[in-house]
């Protein structure tokens, strides 16, 4: 076992003893997951870590005004009401938004979820100048909701949000505003780095224990207001596990229950062992993004495209044991918004070297590029392998691709910052591979294609600007009619192909191994995933 890895394999060596002795007294039902990330995400109510720590302690200990269906794996899930019973926008005037919000809802540490608490939440992540700013958590939602412009109280239980536009796609952006308690906030000395020890959300967990990079504990809250999501295991244990080898190992010898991302060749050794494996359609892909700002490598459309025609996805696929699907674009071709790309995704060799050939390069004369990854966590699939693919066959068309490796919050601070950033663009970085959620029509595409997006105002990372796709943007944001929303979503997926925005590589499928102690784990359709569903 690698020496980092030696501390962590005494904890988890004390685990069953440690539960077989509390489930003795006590009966409680326990659920060890291992997690790929290095460290438990941020539990004050924004989490840091990306769009898969949400499942770990975003809408385990907290809930949003409008929430994800995330406990139906049969089909894809929708918006739902969260801490909002309803919205409506304006008939008047479509920039405002209005949230009714449910009454006789607690936080968890008794305090009164109402009106006050979501503007303090907003002040929290939005107003700078607040007392109970928190630029950490700041930092994690602000891209996340780029549409509001103001918001007010309209009575105890109303809320009204404006936005800088007409946005009629606004409460895509809602799931990820998690709401916590002002309350405690101000009983922990309006302190967030003691908050994160004793957080309080309205969640259907409660945080029992928190020990930075070694464990978080999630216990059941029996006076969640929805209960048609109560849990349905009593403490839920978080593990921090980075390396995929050693999170199948834990499995293996029962230190853990449950585990996301198995290392793909160690499957049939699982499956032998009597281990399941679960999957699903995962609206989720694996891209390179690259930048198109003046003097990056990637603002020739001759190389994008090439770069897109280097790459044998089937056997990406192959290299993951099955365990993903091969892009042709942003979205599978299933998808409503798919369109029809005039550019055509696939491996194609001899088209890619005449490319690069009219370009100007090839393997005697590469072109050089400099592309940040992370080590690994939610979302990078198997990274370090991955890239290696990919920046092999890149070679052979006279792409010559150097790595800057990072873990996975500091590749999110580059994300977060756009290409054109010091820490970027100084630095010779002109493309970044980080995962990203398909789900809705915001994340899928309009917060990429949107010139108006361009950090610091959102996450189009590398500068696109089409001024058709900007123009269809400002139709689909004025449009309530979700047909004709998604021929106007079909046009920016197609602009996107055509232009070669990213270099696609695969779709995840976001597998996770479980033991049969596991009775019941549904999992969604999503990113988002619910574990309240986890029965053991």
């Amino acid at each position: 076992m690698k020496p980092q890895f030696t501390k962590l394999s005494r904890w988890l060596a004390a685990l069953p003893l440690a539960f077989a002795l509390h489930g003795t007294l006590h009966a409680e039902t326990v659920a060890r997951y291992g997690i790929s990330m290095a460290d438990i995400p941020l539990t004050t109510g924004q989490p840091d870590r990306g769009a898969g720590a949400y499942q770990f302690t975003g809408h385990t200990l907290y809930d949003p005004l409008v929430a994800w269906e995330a406990n139906v794996g049969n089909r894809p899930g929708k918006l739902v009401p969260g801490l909002a019973s309803e919205w409506k926008v304006d008939a008047k005037d479509n920039k405002k938004w209005v949230f009714t919000l449910r009454k006789g809802v607690k936080f968890h540490d008794g305090s009164e979820f109402n009106a006050d608490a979501v503007v303090w939440n907003l002040d929290k992540v939005l107003a700078d100048k607040s007392s109970q700013f928190d630029a950490k958590q700041s930092a994690q939602v602000r891209p996340r909701i780029p549409s509001i412009a103001s918001y007010r109280k309209l009575g105890d239980y109303a809320v009204e949000i404006t936005t800088k536009e007409i946005d009629a796609l606004f409460p895509y952006q809602l799931p990820w505003f998690l709401i916590s308690s002002p309350t405690q906030w101000e009983t922990m000395g309006k302190d967030w780095n003691k908050v994160a020890s004793k957080p309080s959300g309205t969640g259907p967990f409660k945080l029992d224990k928190l020990v930075p990079r070694e464990r978080a504990d999630l216990i059941k809250n029996t006076a969640y207001w929805d209960k048609t999501r109560m849990a349905k295991t009593d403490r839920i244990v978080l593990v921090p596990i980075p390396d995929a080898m050693t999170r199948a190992n834990a499995l293996l010898n029962g230190q853990v229950d449950i585990i996301e991302t198995p290392p793909p060749d160690v499957l049939p050794q699982l499956k032998g062992a009597g281990f399941k494996l679960v999957q699903n359609v995962t609206p989720h892909v694996w891209p390179y993004h690259f930048s198109t700002q003046p003097g990056s490598p990637w603002t020739d459309i001759r190389v994008r495209k090439a770069a897109n025609l280097a790459i044998d996805r089937n056997a990406v696929v192959s290299l993951m044991s099955g365990l993903a699907t091969p892009a042709k674009g942003q979205l599978d071709p299933t998808s409503p918004w798919f369109g029809k790309p005039d550019f055509k995704i696939g491996y194609d060799l001899p088209a890619a070297r005449a490319l690069m050939a009219q370009a100007g390069y090839s393997q005697a004369k590469p072109l050089k590029a400099k592309v940040i990854i992370a080590q690994g966590g939610t979302g990078q699939m198997l990274s370090l392998p991955m890239n290696e693919f990919v920046q092999q066959s890149l070679a052979e068309i006279g792409i010559q691709v150097t790595f800057e490796v990072v873990e996975l919050e500091n590749l999110y601070l580059h994300w977060r910052s756009g290409a054109k950033a010091d820490m970027n663009a100084g630095k010779g970085i002109s493309a970044i591979n980080l995962g990203y959620v398909t789900a809705d029509p915001f994340y899928a595409l309009t917060r990429f294609a949107d010139s108006r997006y361009v950090a610091p105002n959102g996450v189009n990372w590398g500068g696109y600007n089409n001024p058709k796709v900007d123009a269809a943007i400002d139709q689909i944001r004025t449009t309530f009619d979700t047909k004709k929303q998604d021929g106007l979503l079909s046009f920016v997926h197609q602009a996107m192909v055509n232009d070669a925005l990213m270099l696609w590589v695969v779709h995840d499928v976001n597998p996770h191994a479980i033991s049969p102690k596991v009775k019941e784990f549904i999992q969604a359709q999503h990113w988002f995933q619910d574990l309240t569903t986890i029965r053991m």
